[in-house]
């Protein structure tokens, strides 16, 4: 038995949404594309610091995952977020933390 079997379906979906935000590029993308509403994967990496290889694998995680939704348009593919997905996520996170957040917490670090 894997040991990741012993886990929840939520738990493993968090883990793996959390594995492909982790990466600061894809948080970037995120950012770009949620202030461009739509664009094309060139223009995505004339604003990051990352070679359009790099920056191609990166939309692909998060294409994978269901975050971003790509049309090809001619040669070029175009790039938006997918907010059904999105809403999701951060539903599932926000229950995730409601208890978490909750909790009565009975010890206190000390500095």
């Amino acid at each position: 038995m894997n040991k990741s079997e012993k886990f929840n379906e939520t738990q493993k979906e968090l883990a793996r949404f959390a594995r492909v935000i982790s990466h600061p590029a894809r948080l970037a993308i995120l950012q770009y594309l949620a202030s461009t509403k739509t664009c094309i994967s060139g223009d995505i990496s004339d604003h990051l610091p990352l070679s359009r290889s790099t920056v191609s694998q990166h939309l692909k995680e998060l294409r994978n995952i269901g975050l971003i939704h790509g049309e090809i348009d001619g040669l070029k593919i175009n790039y938006c977020l997918c907010g059904t997905e999105i809403n999701r996520f951060m539903d599932m996170f926000g229950n995730f933390f409601e208890p978490i957040r909750n909790a009565e917490i009975t010890c206190e670090t000390k500095v």
